[in-house]
């Protein structure tokens, strides 16, 4: 079998490569992407059918008690014993793998988030399927590449496929996994680049469309066309998402943090296994991905329907309480999603996200009706009354709502827009869609400036941008420029043991450290040429009349945009690095970061 691969490979780099290599294997990662979509929808409609589908309507459900802590201990059972790895957090982790491991993902990654966020959503966690199945297109593109030796850029281009494919084929929507890849990835390619990922967007949804049919994932109908009178309405809702989005983001970010001071595993599951159990048993609509309830929002054609999202639970007789259970949703939601992955399950916040926009698009929608629905409130411009107040219509502003929690959560307006509109096939709201996704995404950068996917690497300096700048430096590593030296210097060594150092080096600066290896200061060869010659100094003169202090010191945590601060800083051409204990590592000089620097641009820039 390798030796088969091993052949395959030698031919491949002698007869077939280049630009037709690169569309075939997007081709591969394409279908391959859809395919594992495919799966891991109906895994989870299996499960879930298997353990709901005789659920009572009319009244509260007591295996919503259970099943939730039976699906988080299956799933952490299976990603402690057999995979062995952490899984979670898939589109983060597709981000550090570019940023700091050459896009390397792990094998198992092809299969494991599948498996995984299968039986997390069937038994109804409150997560979503897309970020683990992005993890799935971009690790089989990862490992695609790896296996032809392809370089490093190339092999980020397939990751990238992988991701495109996988938002292509999950959503039937082949321009929002495009966008998606360049928007939220932060893939910054040139134009010849993007071909790849085209072809592998149209393949994973034409397999997709030829499974499961062309119907869109949510049917929508447009209520009423676009009226400019409705703009105000439209920048509010934008603003309401924003600041939902906000909530969303710093209250999960700020869970996940109390959840991981609890250390152990087991500690977070018996903390956050009965709060998702009990949030669904309250709000029955938490199960799983949501998706139903969005239906419903999107389609309903009025209260009788609309009350249908409260079926299974103890608000089922009390319909006036619609707005109530939804407002207890939106409070909610962040909380079953962080308890959900907290304890052990796995799964994304792409569903989460579309699951409170549509929610949050209706609250908003009907509270406005609530307000201004019944006498018009008119506003005289010019010769002419507009109504600037008038009813708006609740379900086709769910939709509006889906796009801006999507481009406020995630910091990405176009995806929202476009995926929305593919989704629903509501391209008769495309302008709304735009307004309102724009005004939510301006009203949380205000305030958060990295979206709920890269806050963390963000902190870390570990995140590529579309300023190339800033992503080359990101890519650069320490390891690549540090100069490791063997010899070191001791404050007690004589003029005698310095020349012999210097004699046996083309170096111009060597670190002065302790018996314990810490670095205490710098001796330049400047401080010592005037005396080198002089062997009647060899035993008069020692390391600590001749070393200076260091201009700065750099760790092996720093970032390279902070390493390059540090030199226009400090002016210094060469700068020690010293580990987190202050053990002397080596030296960096600005020239070999310099031209490193140059050789990734014109790598990054080439056609």
């Amino acid at each position: 079998m390798k030796k088969g691969l091993e052949n395959i490979v030698a031919w491949q780099r002698t007869h077939f490569h280049g630009t037709r290599f690169m569309l075939v294997l997007a081709f591969v990662v394409g279908v391959l992407t859809a395919f594992a979509g495919l799966l891991l929808k109906w895994l989870i409609h299996q499960i879930e059918y298997l353990l709901t589908n005789h659920f009572s309507i009319t009244g509260a459900n007591w295996l919503y008690l259970l099943y939730p802590i039976v699906g988080i201990l299956i799933t952490g059972l299976f990603v402690r014993y057999v995979v062995r790895d952490d899984i979670g957090h898939g589109i983060t982790k597709i981000l550090y793998a570019i940023a700091r491991k050459k896009s390397f993902i792990k094998a198992h990654n092809t299969w494991s988030s599948v498996v995984a966020s299968g039986i997390t959503i069937g038994f109804g966690g409150s997560v979503g399927a897309e970020a683990p199945i992005v993890l799935t297109g971009s690790a089989i593109g990862s490992n695609l590449g790896r296996m032809f030796g392809l370089d490093s850029k190339k092999v980020m281009l397939l990751v990238g496929c992988g991701a495109a494919g996988a938002i292509s084929g999950i959503f039937k929507a082949p321009i929002a996994g495009l966008v998606f890849t360049l928007e939220v990835l932060m893939f910054d390619f040139t134009l010849g680049s993007l071909l790849p990922l085209l072809v592998s967007c149209v393949t994973a949804a034409a397999v997709t469309f030829a499974i499961s049919g062309t119907d869109n994932l949510f049917e929508f109908h447009l209520v009423t066309d676009f009226a400019i009178s409705r703009v105000p309405a439209y920048i509010l809702l934008g603003v309401f998402c924003g600041f939902i989005s906000l909530y969303f983001t710093r209250v999960m970010n700020w869970l996940e943090d109390q959840f991981r001071k609890l250390g152990a595993p087991w500690k977070r599951f018996i903390i956050a296994a009965p709060i998702l159990s009990i949030l669904i048993f309250l709000f029955p609509s938490l199960y799983g991905e949501g998706y139903d309830m969005i239906r419903m929002l999107l389609n309903g054609q009025g209260p009788e329907d609309w009350n249908q999202v409260m079926e299974g639970s103890f608000f089922y007789a009390a319909p006036h309480l619609l707005l109530l259970y939804l407002a207890g949703i939106i409070i909610f939601k962040v909380f079953a999603t962080t308890a959900t992955n907290s304890g052990g399950g796995c799964g994304g916040t792409f569903a989460p996200s579309l699951f409170l926009g549509a929610v949050s698009g209706f609250l908003f929608a009907c509270l406005w009706n609530m307000v201004f629905g019944m006498d018009n409130v008119q506003w005289a411009l010019g010769d002419g009354q507009w109504a600037i107040f008038n009813a708006v219509p609740e379900n086709n502003f769910s939709l509006l709502g889906m796009a801006g929690l999507m481009s406020g959560v995630m910091h990405a307006p176009l995806t929202g827009i476009f995926l929305i509109a593919e989704l629903t096939g509501g391209y008769g709201l495309l302008l709304p869609l735009m307004v309102v996704a724009t005004t939510a995404y301006l009203t949380i950068i205000i305030f958060e400036p990295h979206s709920i996917y890269t806050m963390r690497l963000a902190r870390k300096g570990e995140l590529v941008t579309h300023n190339k700048d800033q992503a080359i430096l990101t890519l650069m590593s320490m390891d690549s420029v540090i100069e490791r030296y063997e010899e070191h210097l001791h404050p007690g060594d004589d003029l005698g043991e310095v020349v012999r150092q210097i004699s046996n080096s083309t170096r111009d600066v060597f670190p002065v450290v302790d018996d314990a290896g810490k670095l205490l200061a710098v001796l330049v060869l400047d401080r010592v040429r005037h005396v080198m010659f002089r062997t009647e100094l060899y035993h008069q003169l020692h390391v600590r009349d001749l070393m200076s202090q260091c201009a700065a010191r750099l760790t092996t945590n720093d970032a390279m945009d902070l390493v390059m601060q540090t030199f226009d800083r400090t002016k210094a051409w060469t700068l020690p690095v010293v580990d987190t204990d202050g053990l002397f590592v080596g030296f960096i000089r600005r020239s070999h970061v310099t031209a490193l620097y140059r050789t990734m641009m014109q790598d990054l820039s080439e056609e």
